[in-house]
C-alpha cells in the first residue's frame, strides 16, 4: 500500500520514527545521544511538543509525541534533524546527509493504544537483544515511566497517570505491563502504521480522524489492546 500524506493534528499523540541513511549508525559515542536529547528538550519547548516516550538506537530514533499545534512535530523534527546532523558531521569531520530522508509517523488512538506503543518503544533494545530488559538500556524513556528517574524532557501522558494515584503506583502498574509479550499481529501493526502514515487506532477513531482531516484515511490495520486504561487485563 502507498505511503499516505502524514496527518497531523494538535492534542492528538504521534509515533515518530526516523533511521539513519541505509541503516548505518546516527550515535557513534554517549556524547551523541546526550546532544540529541538536550536539543529534543530544547526544540519540544520551543514548538510546544509533549515528549512521553522515547529510545534512542544505534541507527534510529523512536518518539511518542503529542504537539500542542499542527505543525509541532515536523518543525520540531526539521529543527532537531538540521542541528545534529551539522553535530555529527563537525564532531566527525563527515559530510552529507544522515538520515534516511523523512521522519514517518502515524497518529495513535491514546485509548487504545498509547501504552501498547510506549512500551513498544521502550522494548526496542530488548528485541534488538541489546539487553535483557529495558531497565539496562541507559537511553530510553523507561527510565522516567517505570523507574521514576526525573528526566526533563519528559512529560507524562493523562493515560499513564490514570495507572495510580501516586508516582510510585504508576511505576508499579506500568513495569506490570512488561510481564509478558506484544503479539506479533499487534508489532506488525504498530510497524505498518507509521511506515505507512496510517492511523494506529479502533474505526470510531479513525472516522473521527477523517473527519478532523477531511480526507479518508486507509485502514487494514488490527490487533492491539482493547483499552489502555483497561491495564489491569492486559498480559502482552
Amino acid at each position: 500500500m502507498a505511503r499516505l500524506p502524514r496527518a497531523a493534528l494538535p492534542g492528538i499523540p504521534q509515533h515518530v520514527t526516523q533511521r539513519g541513511n541505509n541503516r548505518q549508525a546516527c550515535f557513534f559515542a554517549e556524547e551523541d545521544y546526550a546532544v540529541y536529547l538536550d536539543r529534543l528538550k530544547h526544540y519540544a519547548e520551543q514548538y510546544q511538543v509533549l515528549v512521553h516516550a522515547y529510545v534512542l538506537m544505534t541507527n534510529h530514533v523512536h518518539l511518542l509525541l503529542t504537539p500542542k499545534t499542527k505543525e509541532g512535530v515536523s518543525c520540531l523534527m526539521q529543527a532537531l534533524g538540521r542541528y545534529y546532523v551539522r553535530y555529527i558531521n563537525q564532531s566527525y569531520r563527515r559530510s552529507g546527509t544522515l538520515w534516511e530522508g523523512r521522519f514517518k509517523s502515524s497518529l495513535v488512538d491514546s485509548e487504545n493504544y498509547f501504552l501498547i506503543v510506549s512500551r513498544y518503544i521502550e522494548l526496542n533494545p530488548v528485541r534488538a537483544g541489546m539487553v535483557d530488559f529495558p531497565a539496562d538500556y541507559l537511553w530510553s524513556s523507561y527510565h522516567a515511566t517505570a523507574l521514576g528517574k526525573e528526566i526533563a524532557l519528559f512529560t507524562p501522558h493523562d493515560i499513564y497517570l490514570a495507572l495510580g494515584s501516586t508516582p510510585a503506583e504508576r511505576q508499579t502498574a506500568y513495569t506490570a505491563l512488561f510481564s509478558g509479550f506484544i503479539p506479533v499481529h499487534t508489532l506488525e501493526s504498530i510497524r505498518n502504521a507509521t511506515n505507512k502514515a496510517c492511523i494506529l487506532g479502533g474505526e470510531r477513531f479513525k472516522v473521527e480522524i477523517e473527519q478532523q482531516l477531511g480526507r479518508r484515511v486507509q485502514v487494514g490495520l488490527h490487533g492491539g489492546d482493547r483499552r489502555s486504561k483497561a491495564y489491569q487485563d492486559q498480559r502482552l
